[in-house]
């Protein structure tokens, strides 16, 4: 139930606005109360005296109402709220939140708060598509915004693709995964994910097959128990979940800076498949071959040990979690990895090509400790993420 909470509903214009009349349906009927704010074209596809009906709260509309401005009402508005729900999240609304525009309430409100906000998205697939789209999208994920879908399916316009907008019901269960304290609240986590690139050249680097699946994955475990999650990831396949503060990087000497600076955190989880060496000689420009046949001299140097100095360092996380993928030998070099690291504890996986771990959907891990090691049946990796997460929480409580 979310009795005693508060959503303030924002409803853009598209025509899933009219899915917004049943999600102020369901949040009431879960004891929430909704101040819905109905943009200009929001209005041409719901009515305000349908919205205020079902609310039973006033529509709020205009940025320049003498009434409430007179006492600043967008600002009291933005911050009475425990969540701001966007739904329909128009492209234009999606645009406008990116780039810090204020023109109506609506963006004006977005501007102006400091309240957890959530978007369902809703557009036609080529507006999804769209480069800008996909830039604003970027944008608003690492400035730490939620989303709930796209679903794909058959539009109003006729085109079949994703940017439908989430089913109130889906819609509902996010806002409870945000609203329902989990065991994680107030806690500061750090997850790396992802490959490293160390370039050789500008053109050309050395890197690894990670996909940054299973990082990903444990970031939004860790964000749905309630934890604050700092995400530090490589140029990964995978893109960083919603609701995380997203630090992009791509070399290990600049993931050790990210990880230093998001310092102190209750826990830090490093999945992140980090180059062991870099190219000490890279070239500025474009290497070129010669015509001798003969391949450039690379000179590597070991790149630092992330894991290992943030456990030695003076502001050690109270849990530290590292991974060990490994083709041979894996529980072996993983015992000796924690052990040399001085982890609390070393999730090992065989990523031997056979196995379709590295780059795949599952995974199979051992999580070793110095109480002893448990194996996991193999597993979605969201499900090796869930039951990570709980893990992680449990031992921060204990």
């Amino acid at each position: 139930m979310l009795s005693g909470k508060r959503v303030l509903l924002i409803i853009g214009g598209g025509i899933a606005a009219y899915k917004s009349l049943s999600l102020i349906r369901l949040l009431r009927g879960q004891g929430c109360a909704v101040t819905p704010v109905l943009t200009q074209a929001g209005a041409q596809f719901v009515t305000p005296l349908s919205v205020s009906a079902l609310a039973g709260q006033k529509v709020h509309s205009a940025l320049f109402d003498l009434t409430d401005e007179s006492e600043m009402g967008h600002i009291e508005l933005s911050r009475s709220a425990d969540l701001i729900v966007v739904a329909p999240a128009t492209a234009d609304l999606m645009a406008k939140m990116a780039t810090g525009r204020a023109e109506d309430l609506a963006a004006t409100l977005l501007l102006a708060t400091d309240t957890p906000v959530l978007l369902a998205p809703a557009m036609n697939v080529r507006m999804w598509e769209h480069p800008a789209t996909q830039r604003n999208l970027a944008v608003l994920r690492g400035d730490g915004i939620r989303f709930v879908g796209p679903d794909e399916g058959e539009m109003a316009c006729g085109e079949y693709g994703a940017g439908r907008m989430a089913e109130p019901e889906a819609i509902l269960a996010a806002i409870r995964a945000m609203l329902v304290q989990g065991p994680l609240a107030g806690q500061h986590v750090i997850v790396t994910s992802g490959p490293t690139q160390e370039p050789i050249d500008p053109v050309r680097y050395i890197s690894n097959r990670s996909s940054g699946a299973q990082g990903a994955a444990i970031a939004a475990a860790l964000r749905d128990l309630g934890a604050s999650v700092t995400f530090v990831t490589g140029p990964a396949a995978v893109p960083a979940p919603d609701g995380v503060r997203v630090v992009a990087v791509e070399t290990a000497q600049e993931m050790l800076a990210a990880v230093e600076a998001a310092l102190p955190a209750s826990a830090a989880v490093f999945a992140a498949a980090v180059a062991d060496w870099r190219v000490l000689n890279a070239a500025s420009s474009k290497v070129k071959k010669d015509g001798t046949g003969q391949a450039p001299a690379l000179q590597f140097v070991e790149n630092p040990d992330i894991l290992a100095m943030i456990c030695r360092g003076d502001m050690r996380p109270k849990l530290v979690v590292g991974f060990a993928a490994e083709t041979d030998d894996v529980l072996g070099h993983a015992r000796a990895k924690r052990l040399r690291k001085g982890c609390d504890w070393i999730v090992a996986n065989d990523v031997s090509a056979h196995t379709g771990i590295m780059g795949g959907v599952e995974n199979s891990v051992t999580v070793i400790s110095a109480e002893g090691e448990e194996t996991w049946p193999r597993m979605a990796k969201d499900a090796v993420a869930a039951k990570l997460a709980a893990r992680i929480a449990q031992a921060l409580h204990d």
